[in-house]
This record gives structure tokens, sequence and C-alpha cells, in this order.
């Protein structure tokens, strides 16, 4: 049993279910953090991708009562119906723009440096939004129409560069297009449960081999790191709901701009190797 290893996956874990549904994004840390603790073989890439999922299952048991309540209205229940669809349609352009792109971006993009780069882009981004007069014109979820969802489809595609945050763009996307603050929270995790299960599950199928020939210790580190990811997630989804009812993101995009300072700087004064720096 490699204990040092397993200690990396309850770190990375804890990182990921903290951030997942922040706009800070999430893969962005696991890339950066995994970088530091020198964990950025193979095995890690899926290991990063499968502890995502524990973070969406923490939002589903989170809503659980919400999920069931859609699930078993959709024959009978017009707006149950309407609010799948509307997912559904949020869910298409990340999913066919994913197919597209996967193996440019995988192969690319996946860097502590491209991420430092998009953290203080959306960082600054999150600023300028913030400081725009904010009118609401969508209080709950229920109100938006199938172009609204559409168009958070789109800015959730920007999320495919890693350091963007899914969750920001989704965020601040319903943000601009008049969502209230606690309906462009809620509509962002409910996308991510569709986004991040296709992931999870086109990541498993492509390496589907590297998977199948871990040893029993392989499997426990991926144990230790979703554990880990699920209760981080279950804490983080209720502080971050109680938080963004009242209050701006600017301290969010604060934070996205000095961290990605901090890396760039400890790159260039030659304080950390980078890898594929």
């Amino acid at each position: 049993m490699d204990l040092p290893l397993l200690f990396k996956a309850a770190i990375l874990g804890v990182i990921e279910g903290l951030t997942e549904f922040l706009p800070v994004s999430s893969t962005g840390h696991l890339i950066i953090f995994g970088d530091l603790l020198d964990y950025t073989d193979a095995q890690s890439k899926v290991f990063k991708i499968v502890i995502q999922l524990a973070a969406i299952l923490a939002v589903c048991w989170d809503y659980r009562q919400r999920i069931t309540t859609v699930l078993g209205g959709l024959r009978t229940d017009p707006l149950a119906r309407r609010f799948t669809g509307h997912l559904i349609v949020a869910f298409l352009p990340a999913a066919v723009l994913g197919l597209m792109f996967y193996k440019i971006i995988k192969g690319y993009l996946f860097n502590p440096l491209t991420v430092a780069g998009a953290l203080i882009a959306g960082g600054l981004l999150i600023l300028y939004i913030e400081r725009r007069a904010y009118h609401p014109r969508l209080n709950t979820v229920e109100d938006m129409s199938w172009k609204d969802a559409l168009k958070v489809g789109f800015a959730q595609s920007l999320a495919m560069f890693p350091g963007v945050s899914r969750s920001g763009a989704t965020i601040m996307g319903g943000l601009m297009l008049g969502l209230s603050r606690k309906a462009a929270t809620e509509f962002s995790f409910f996308l991510a449960i569709p986004t991040m299960l296709a992931a999870t599950v086109y990541d498993v199928y492509k390496n589907w081999a590297l998977l199948s020939g871990m040893s029993s210790d392989g499997y426990l580190v991926f144990a230790v790191g979703f554990v880990a990811s699920f209760v981080a997630a279950m804490v983080a989804v209720k502080a971050f709901i109680h938080y963004v009812s009242n209050n701006s993101f600017a301290p969010f995009a604060w934070y996205r701009i000095v961290f990605g300072i901090v890396v760039l700087v400890s790159w260039q004064a030659g304080w950390v190797s980078w890898h594929d720096a």
C-alpha cells in the first residue's frame, strides 16, 4: 500500500469537492495541485475525472427531493418536462464541442501555465460582470426559456478550456442573461449533473484499458479520492448556496487573479518546475 499516494488522493479529492461548484475552476486546481504533488501520470488523469463524479453525486444527494420530483413528473407535469428539456438544450453545446475538440484540449491545454492564464482572465471577466448594473428578470430556473438555456449552454462550453471554470461560466452567463444569483447557481448545479456524468463516462470509455489493468492499490487510491471529494462537496454546496443569494462573486474573482499570478510568477522566477512549461 502506497500511503503517500493515498494522501495525495485525499488532498486532491478535498480540493475537487471544495472547488467543483465555486467559480474558481476545479479542473484548473486539480492540474496545478496534481503537478505540485507530482501526480501527473496517465492514471492521474482518469482519477481527476472520477473524483469529479463524486462531487456531482453530492449535488444529486443534496437536491435528491427536487430530482425525484422532476423525474417522477416527467409523464404528467409540464413544468418537469420543461425543466428537463432546458437541461438537455443547455447540455448540447458542450457535448458536441467536447467530442469535436477532446484530443486537442487534453493534449495541449491541460498544463499549469494555460490554467493560470485562464484563471486570471476569468477573474477579470467576473469583476467586469459584477460591476455592471444588475437587474434580474428571472427569479427561478422555471422562469427560463429554451433560448436562455441554450445561451447558458454555450457559456458552459467555454469551460472546456481548463481554468475557465464550468460553474463560473454558467453562473456568470446566467447573470448576464438576467437570472437571479440563486437561479443562476441552481441551474449551474443541475446542468453539472448531465455534463459531468457524460464527461466521466466518455473518459472512462477512452481509458478503459488503463482502468481494467489497475491493481487493487490503484482502485484504493480512486476510492479514497472519491470519498474525500464527495464529503467536501457536500459541505461546499450548502455553504455556497447560502452565500450566493445576497453576495457578490468578486471575492472569487480576486482569488482567481492572485492564484493565477502566483503560478505565473513561480514559473518565471524558477521557483517551481511546472510540467509542460
